[in-house]
């Protein structure tokens, strides 16, 4: 179906133009830029459900919404494609690619892996190193303990996110950094579409807790442990949801 007979239209084409104004800069104007700045908006629109699991939109189609030619486009769209959001389809554009409990069951065990990996490399870090992450972590985590206080879930949701991009952006592997970006976007719209049917996170900021002690005393091994088993916390509420409410298409 194309995306101009979607109801989504007019949303996506508000987000779309809003994330695309990169586009728009000077420092944009390059091909290198524009791409970038499609990519982002897309990325975007598929992160929060405006382009849904399935859905299909013509190349051009977004090419005119985001008031750019068609060929940035496609770039972005190879690079959406090649981290598993998108399939290309010949000379019809991209569909978004739903996941299946089992698609989030490997996702989810990659993010333990590389969770872990990350907080090993903070607590192995010097001093110098670890106080600035130490204090983005400790922020979030305040923050999630407000947003809980407030029973505003999507706040609490904003300020995990924070917490786990401090942690993985603060350990300084860029590969590492590359592949979890990858698949936290994937996991994205499963997490937020459960996010009102889990029990309260009461717990998760205790854990965060937990991670940024072992961080703050260098211990690598109890800091990656820690990492881990909070991860593996969250899995295992999640997964059990989506296969109870037979969620396919995610």
């Amino acid at each position: 179906m194309p995306a101009s007979t979607l109801k989504t239209e007019k949303p996506a084409t508000v987000l779309l133009r809003q994330n695309g104004r990169a586009s728009e800069t000077p420092a944009a104007e390059s091909k290198a830029g524009l791409v970038d700045a499609a990519y982002q908006a897309i990325k975007l629109a598929i992160r929060e459900n405006v382009f849904p699991p399935g859905y299909q939109a013509a190349e051009a189609e977004i090419a005119r919404q985001l008031g750019m030619s068609r060929t940035p486009v496609h770039e972005a769209m190879t690079r959406l494609q090649e981290e598993g959001l998108v399939r290309i389809l010949a000379r019809r554009g991209i569909l978004v690619c739903a996941l299946a409990p089992e698609d989030i069951e490997e996702i989810y065990e990659l993010i333990i892996a590389l969770e872990g990996a990350a907080a090993e490399r903070i607590a192995k870090s010097p001093e110098t190193v670890r106080g600035p992450v130490l204090k983005r972590l400790q922020d979030a985590t305040r923050s999630m303990q407000e947003a809980l206080e407030q029973d505003d879930l999507i706040a609490w949701a904003k300020a995990d996110e924070d917490f786990h991009d401090a942690l993985v952006g603060g350990c300084g592997n860029k590969r590492l950094l590359r592949m979890m970006g990858t698949v936290t976007d994937q996991s994205h719209r499963s997490r937020m579409l459960t996010l009102q049917l889990r029990p309260k996170p009461v717990a998760s900021a205790k854990e965060h807790l937990q991670i940024i002690a072992a961080i703050r005393m260098g211990d690598a091994a109890a800091a990656s442990q820690a990492a881990r088993v909070h991860r593996q916390h969250a899995c295992d509420q999640i997964l059990p949801l989506i296969v109870r409410l037979n969620l396919r298409n995610l």
